[in-house]
C-alpha cells in the first residue's frame, strides 16, 4: 500500500485544471536539461531514529524524494502528513510512504534504521541474530528495487549488521557502509574542544574500530588548529595524564548510554551524523568520515570484517582509506576490535 498526500485532484468545476490556469507556459521554451540529476533518498524504518534523519535531510535540502518505510501502516502516514504539513517552510521535496518496498525503487541511497530492541536480560547474539532475520526481510527487497543505489547502515550492532547488509545485498563492499563511528568521533571532538576551550570545528580526532566496547581513541594524530597536540606537548615537556585520556575516551563510549537513560533514546546528534553522510556522498563532497567499511586488508586485520576507518566517501560509496598513522598500542586495540567483531560474525552462520 503506497501512501502520498491527502489532497485531491487539481482539477476545478467543470473540469478545469487549475494549474493550468494558474500559470502561462512560455512560447517555444527548452526542455529541462536531461543533465540535471533528481535524487532520492530512502529510510527505513521511522522511530525517533529514522525520523530524525529523515528530518534532518529535509531540513537540508539533501533530496528531491523521501521514500520512508515501516512496517506500522498507520505511524507512516502519520509521520508523512506530519513532514508534509510543514511543506510551506521547508526546501520542496516530495515525501511518500508505505509498507511496500516498491515505493523505494531507484533510490540513490537507502538508510536503514530499522531494527529489533534488546529484551531483559537478553544476550547480544540472540539480539543479533533476530535483527538477521528482520535484515533478510530489508536488505533483499532493497538491492532488487534500487540496483545502483549505495546503502547506509545505522541499525545496532552496527558494524556486524552491515557486515549482513552486505551479504544479503550481494553488492560490492564500497556501496555497503555503516554509520560506525561517525558521530563517537563527533562526541570525541566535542570532549577535546570542550576540555580545551576551542571550537570542535577546529579539532580533527577519530574514534575508529568497532561502534562499542572496543573502539579506538586515535590519540597519537589528534590535531587542534593544525597542530598534533600530543607531540607538541611532548616538545615542549609538558606531561599528559593517561587517566584523563582514558576518561575522556570512556565518555565518549558511555554517551549513547547516558543519553537513553536521561530521554529513553538517541536521536538528535545520530540525525546530524547521518545526514552529514548523506551530504558528502550525494554531493560527492569527498570528505574524510570514520565508517564502518570492509576492514580487510588494513592495518594487518584479515576476515570480513566491517569496522570503521576513516574513508573518504563520494558518490561511489566508499573511494578510499586513508592511510592515518597508528602506533602500535592502537594497531593492536584495533585488532582487538576487528577480533571481537568476527567473534560474534563467526555464529551468524551467513
Amino acid at each position: 500500500m503506497q501512501q502520498k498526500s491527502s489532497s485531491s485532484s487539481s482539477l476545478g468545476p467543470g473540469g478545469l485544471d487549475i494549474a493550468q490556469a494558474l500559470f502561462k507556459p512560455l512560447q517555444n521554451a527548452a526542455p529541462p536539461s536531461p543533465i540535471r540529476r533528481h535524487t532520492k533518498i530512502s529510510v527505513v524504518g521511522t522511530g525517533n531514529v529514522g525520523m530524525a534523519i529523515a528530518q534532518t535531510i529535509l531540513t537540508q535540502d539533501l533530496a528531491d524524494e523521501i521514500a520512508l518505510v515501516d512496517v506500522n501502516p498507520d505511524k507512516l502516514r502519520g509521520e508523512m502528513l506530519d513532514l508534509q504539513h510543514a511543506a510551506a517552510f521547508l526546501p520542496r521535496t516530495t515525501i511518500l510512504a508505505s509498507v511496500d518496498y516498491s515505493i523505494t525503487a531507484s533510490s540513490d541511497l537507502c538508510i536503514v534504521t530499522a531494527g529489533a530492541r534488546q529484551n531483559l536480560g537478553e544476550s547480544r547474539l540472540n539480539l543479533l541474530q533476530r535483527n538477521v532475520v528482520l535484515f533478510s526481510n530489508i536488505i533483499p527487497p532493497l538491492a532488487h528495487h534500487s540496483p545502483d543505489a549505495i546503502l547506509l547502515i545505522v541499525s545496532n550492532p552496527v558494524d556486524a549488521l552491515t557486515y549482513v547488509a552486505w551479504k544479503l545485498s550481494g553488492f560490492h563492499p564500497n556501496r555497503v557502509i555503516g554509520s560506525g563511528t561517525n558521530l563517537d568521533s563527533s562526541r570525541f571532538r566535542f570532549l577535546i574542544a570542550d576540555h580545551l576551550d576551542v571550537n570542535a570545528q577546529d579539532v580533527q580526532a577519530y574514534i575508529v574500530g568497532e561502534h562499542g566496547d572496543s573502539s579506538v581513541a586515535l590519540w597519537s594524530s589528534i590535531s587542534v588548529g593544525g597542530v598534533p597536540v600530543l607531540s607538541f606537548l611532548e616538545r615542549q615537556q609538558i606531561p599528559v595524564e593517561k587517566e584523563t585520556l582514558e576518561q575522556i575516551h570512556k565518555q565518549v563510549v558511555d554517551g549513547a548510554y547516558e543519553v537513553i537513560s536521561l530521554k529513553g533514546y538517541t536521536s538528535w546528534a545520530i540525525g546530524y551524523s547521518v545526514a552529514s553522510l548523506a551530504r558528502t556522498i550525494l554531493r560527492d563532497q569527498r570528505r574524510i568520515h570514520p565508517v564502518s567499511v570492509l576492514a580487510k586488508g588494513f592495518y594487518g586485520i584479515d576476515g570480513d570484517v566491517f569496522l570503521s576507518l576513516p574513508a573518504q566517501l563520494g558518490r561511489g560509496g566508499v573511494l578510499a582509506v586513508t592511510n592515518v598513522h597508528l602506533t602500535g598500542e592502537e594497531t593492536q586495540k584495533l585488532r582487538h576490535s576487528a577480533k571481537t567483531i568476527l567473534e560474534v560474525q563467526s555464529q551468524l552462520g551467513i
